[in-house]
C-alpha cells in the first residue's frame, strides 16, 4: 500500500473555461440606429442582385447640390474598388453646376471603364438631370422625372427685391427682341423691351448658359450620344414652359437619353422605391443623406 497522496487538480483543469461573450451592439444603440441597419441591409441585397455598388444621394426639396456634398460622396465611394460598376440612387431639385461636375467626376473616376447608372425614384431636376446625363443608363418608372437644365439665377430688381430668373428664358427673350431689331431697327416695342435688359446681366447669363451646355455635351459625348441635339432640347425655354415642368421617362427616351423603364410593380423597382422611401424619411427639415452599404451620413 502506497503512502503517496495525489494532489488535487487545479480548478482550471477540472472546470471547463467559461466562453467569453461575443461583443455586440448595446440594445439602445441598435434601437437608435435600426433604420440605418435596415436601409444598409436592403442596399446589400440590391448590390447582390444587380451586381453593382449602390450609393444614395437623397436631398429634401429645401436643399441644393453644393460643394459640401463632396465629403459625402467621398465617404460613399471609400470602400468601392476601382473599376467597379456603380449605381446612384438620386433625388434632388438641382443646385450648383460646378459642384455637380465635381461629384460626377468623382463617381466616374471610381467606376473607370465599368458602367455608371442613375436611378431616379422621384425627381432629378436641373443639376440633377446634368448628373444623370453622365450615366450609361437612367432607370426610371412612372414616378420618375427629370427637368430642363436651365440654370436659375437670383437678381435684385430696382427696389432691391431678389427675383429668380431663368437664364435661358431671359436670353431667349433678349435674342427675340434683337432679331426684331435686326429686321426693323425702328421697331418701338423692341426698342422699349431691349432697354429693360442689362448688358452686364446678358453677358453673365451667356457665360452661364455656355458653361452648362459644354458640361452637358461633354457628358453626352462619353457614350456617343447626339450631344448638341439633346442639350439644346433640354435647355429650351420654349419647349419646356416652366423650369419645373416634368420630363418623364417617355419624354426622356424621345430626347435620346438611355432610359430603362421599370413598371411600378416590377420587383427591382419595388426594392428601389422601398429604399427611397426609407431614405426620404431621413431628409425631413431640410436634410440630405448620403448612404451606401458601409457609409451613412445625414447633414
Amino acid at each position: 500500500m502506497s503512502d503517496d497522496v495525489q494532489e488535487p487538480l487545479p480548478a482550471s483543469e477540472t472546470t471547463p473555461a467559461k466562453a467569453e461573450r461575443p461583443l455586440t451592439k448595446t440594445p439602445m444603440y441598435a434601437a437608435m440606429n435600426a433604420g440605418r441597419y435596415q436601409r444598409q441591409e436592403l442596399i446589400k441585397q440590391i448590390n447582390a442582385s444587380e451586381g453593382t455598388k449602390l450609393i444614395c444621394y437623397i436631398s429634401s426639396l429645401e436643399t441644393e447640390i453644393d460643394r459640401n456634398d463632396v465629403i459625402g460622396f467621398v465617404e460613399m465611394l471609400h470602400n468601392i474598388p476601382e473599376n467597379t460598376p456603380i449605381d446612384l440612387l438620386l433625388n434632388t431639385g438641382g443646385g450648383d453646376v460646378d459642384a455637380c461636375e465635381k461629384l460626377v467626376k468623382l463617381v466616374l473616376a471610381k467606376a473607370g471603364t465599368k458602367p455608371f447608372r442613375v436611378i431616379v425614384p422621384d425627381l432629378a431636376k436641373s443639376a440633377g438631370t446634368l448628373m444623370a446625363l453622365a450615366a450609361s443608363k437612367i432607370i426610371m418608372s412612372t414616378t420618375s422625372e427629370l427637368g430642363m437644365i436651365d440654370p436659375q439665377f437670383l437678381l435684385k430688381d430696382a427696389r432691391g427685391n431678389e427675383l429668380t430668373y431663368s437664364v435661358m428664358g431671359y436670353l431667349e427673350a433678349y435674342e427675340e427682341h434683337c432679331e426684331v431689331m435686326r429686321k426693323n431697327p425702328n421697331d418701338p416695342i423692341a426698342l422699349l423691351m431691349l432697354d429693360s435688359f442689362d448688358a452686364r446681366t446678358v453677358k453673365k447669363f451667356q457665360g452661364i448658359r455656355d458653361r452648362v451646355r459644354t458640361f452637358a455635351e461633354d457628358m453626352l459625348k462619353r457614350r456617343g450620344a447626339p450631344s448638341s441635339t439633346i442639350s439644346q432640347a433640354l435647355m429650351s425655354a420654349s419647349q419646356w414652359k416652366t423650369h419645373g415642368q416634368p420630363i418623364d421617362y417617355a419624354d426622356a427616351k424621345q430626347l435620346g437619353l438611355p432610359i430603362e423603364y421599370l413598371p411600378p410593380d416590377d420587383e427591382r423597382w419595388s426594392r428601389y422605391w422601398e429604399l427611397y422611401c426609407l431614405l426620404r424619411l431621413e431628409t425631413q427639415e431640410g436634410k440630405k443623406i448620403y448612404e451606401s452599404a458601409y457609409a451613412s451620413q445625414i447633414v
